[in-house]
């Protein structure tokens, strides 16, 4: 499942962000993948000792921290801190899968559960550079205006098709959820969904009480923290 989360950042901290990316230095996308992702991969990215990365990334976490769509959706646990990149004449990153495990500081590891790519720049700023996501109900395509995120399982196969016009920047980073069945996940986000839906309708209190208490058993019983 994918899931489309508007307005993670303003439009006044996607142009800081914007100004601030456009003037430091970006290096080769490759050196972060193995030798099968370097034969797909061909982008720019921010290197993983950037201050800048580093800066950007924890506004990025502190904005996610006060979105409930995220929240109910990722059920977060631990983040990969976000990284930078740019596709620009004709950059591109070829159908993969994203590493299941992945190296934190000091040793630590985090599973990746759930992939996030945060638009920086708008649909019309570029050609190309559709995020195509595919599952066992197809390919999905995403191209999301400036400060928007998509979200989906990091098992699915995905791509970046080639940048034509234009420059394509973004944020992407991963997260280990405290729940890691993509299933029970997305059961979990569409029992909160009804249940926030049925608040704001009014429905009878104690029905609300119930359903929420099967919710956070449920999650008692699946999550792994």
């Amino acid at each position: 499942m994918l899931l489309h989360i508007p307005g993670v950042l303003s439009r006044e901290q996607v142009a800081d962000f914007r100004r601030r990316l456009d003037g430091t230095s970006w290096i080769d996308g490759r050196e972060t993948v193995g030798h099968l992702g370097a034969q797909a991969k061909r982008n720019e990215q921010l290197p993983d000792a950037s201050p800048l990365k580093r800066e950007l990334g924890e506004t990025i976490l502190l904005a996610l921290a006060k979105n409930p769509l995220f929240f109910s959706f990722a059920l977060p646990f631990k983040y990969l801190p976000p990284r930078f990149n740019r596709y620009t004449g004709g950059g591109t990153y070829g159908f993969h899968v994203d590493g299941a495990v992945m190296n934190l500081a000091q040793g630590e590891q985090l599973r990746s559960d759930v992939s996030c790519t945060l638009f920086l720049c708008d649909p019309d700023e570029y050609e190309g550079g559709e995020l195509v996501v595919a599952d066992t109900y197809g390919e999905h395509m995403a191209k999301l205006p400036a400060g928007d995120m998509i979200v989906y399982p990091s098992s699915s196969l995905h791509q970046v098709t080639p940048v034509t016009r234009g420059a394509r920047v973004a944020s992407f980073f991963w997260v280990q959820s405290m729940v890691r069945d993509d299933g029970r996940r997305r059961l979990l986000f569409e029992m909160d969904s009804a249940i926030e839906a049925l608040r704001a309708s009014g429905a009878d209190e104690s029905a609300v009480l119930q359903l929420t208490g099967v919710y956070h058993n449920l999650l008692r019983q699946w999550a792994e923290v």
